[in-house]
């Protein structure tokens, strides 16, 4: 190839399908929410960890269940990734026989596969119950659309090491204080109990289907009972048996009235236990902000106890999805090593919650901006004395910034109010001679002449 006639092809920039850039406002307003709830997790007790972006692919895989498993972004492995597999897989043309010999990495599809990994590694050094609080990102090869993200970050909180429904009860207690200091108060929080639903396929004698239940049940906000009756039915399950799953889904009430019908309707062993913890979660709480929902079932198969989820119905927001979901998990950790610890958790879907708060207008101004004072200087020499008056203004933890050129005063009252800049302070040759510098509120226009300690001592109590 003569490089001497290639010719450049222009790229137009572009990013990801499913992923987003943010500017000022939105990674502001996204602090906001992480500091908020950041701020509720270390009031209950909760600690923070962090763990890598990529895990090996079998800490993943077999977790999820078959659908998670095809939505887990697996990284190639690193250079000729294909001289190592052994002919016979690549004629095959199966991509699940392939797959494990050419990435060994993916990246993580939440953080509480990994949170278990991290105990089991980490158990020496842990003390339970362990109470850890996670605030990261993580990907699935999901089909992008509103509220639906290729790239996204959960916060989550996890009690592991604990079988006590007091942290189910504390866990509730997390989200009603979460969503009162974002502001979100027309929301719903449904709870259930897997040992139900386990219950359920026992009674109706398809015990052994159970996953295909839960995954199937998961849907039917999306697709309703016909749709589930169809997938049942693909599923080769019989007739017979779909209409009496449907009678059992159909009992509903208040929280009271669904634990005593159930009581009546079911006669499973495991389904009595639940409905026991239900029972015993009810009684705990001093509030009845939450809702006893049957058909909640998690569609991922490590949850063993009470499972969670939070939805809008805002009627003034157009997204109606869940924003926070959790549960029990019996014996994670034994996958890796580590068997008869239980734990439970919840999952803050942040990205979900940005777009409730934005079009909800439940921000607070000025999250554009991290300066509240802007120094003008009107001349060169007065560089040196604004870059000191900074420096002081900044000794008393206000934050400030310094105009990096000595442009037309109007070019520099501009650029405080494109970003939201509460004050200024100007100083000329008379300012930089007598030591009284002109201070302006920004949004009053309101200016005073004040010296280095008055200015300080007046712009403290504002921030």
């Amino acid at each position: 190839m003569d490089l001497g006639n290639f010719i450049e092809i222009e790229m137009k920039p572009s990013i990801p399908s499913g992923t987003r850039d943010f500017g000022p406002l939105q990674a502001g307003r996204r602090k906001y929410i992480f500091n908020t709830l950041e701020n509720v997790f270390r009031l209950h007790g909760f600690m923070p960890i962090e763990t890598p972006a990529m895990e090996n692919l079998q800490t993943l895989t077999g977790k999820y269940g078959d659908e998670g498993d095809h939505l887990i972004f697996k990284i190639l492995n690193n250079g000729d990734y294909l001289s190592k597999v052994d002919p016979s897989k690549l004629q095959t043309q199966n991509s699940k026989l392939l797959t494990p010999e050419i990435a060994e990495r993916a990246l993580r599809y939440d953080l509480t596969v990994p949170f278990a990994r991290f105990v089991t590694m980490n158990r020496s050094d842990i003390t339970f119950p362990f109470k850890r609080y996670q605030i990261q990102p993580v990907w699935r090869a999901d089909r992008p659309q509103k509220g639906r993200y290729r790239e996204f970050y959960q916060c989550d909180v996890d009690i592991i090491g604990s079988d006590s429904l007091m942290n189910e009860v504390e866990l509730i207690q997390v989200y009603i204080e979460a969503f009162e200091e974002l502001g979100i108060q027309n929301y719903e929080l449904r709870i259930n109990n897997r040992k139900i639903l386990q219950g359920i396929a026992e009674q109706i004698g398809v015990a052994y289907k159970f996953i295909e239940l839960t995954v199937a049940i998961d849907k039917l906000d999306k697709i309703g009972w016909e749709g589930i009756e169809k997938e049942l039915g693909a599923r080769g399950w019989d007739a017979s048996k779909i209409i009496e799953l449907k009678s059992l889904f159909s009992i509903s009430g208040n929280a009271e009235e669904t634990l005593a019908q159930l009581k009546s309707n079911l006669t499973s062993e495991t389904a009595k236990k639940g409905i026991e913890e239900l029972e015993t979660i009810n009684e705990k709480l001093r509030t009845k902000k939450f809702k006893l929902d049957l058909t909640l079932a998690r569609g991922l198969t490590y949850y063993t106890g009470c499972i969670f989820e939070v939805v809008v119905n805002d009627p003034a927001c157009s997204f109606k999805g869940s924003i926070s979901g959790g549960g029990r998990y019996d014996d994670l950790t034994g996958i890796f090593g580590m068997p008869g610890v239980s734990g439970v958790g919840i999952s803050f879907g942040a990205d979900r919650i940005y777009d409730v708060m934005e079009e909800l207008n439940l921000f607070p101004m000025g999250l554009d901006t991290s300066s509240k004072v802007l120094v003008c200087c009107m001349d060169e020499e007065s560089l040196q004395t604004g870059l000191s008056l900074c420096s002081e203004i900044r000794g008393n933890n206000i934050p400030c910034e310094l105009y990096p050129s000595a442009a037309k005063l109007k070019k520099q009252l501009d650029y405080a109010n494109t970003k939201h800049i509460s004050f200024v302070v100007i100083i000329g040759e008379d300012e930089r001679k007598s030591g009284i510098f002109s201070l302006k509120n920004m949004e009053t226009g309101e200016q005073k002449k004040l010296t280095q300690d008055e200015l300080i001592q007046l712009l403290i109590p504002n921030f």
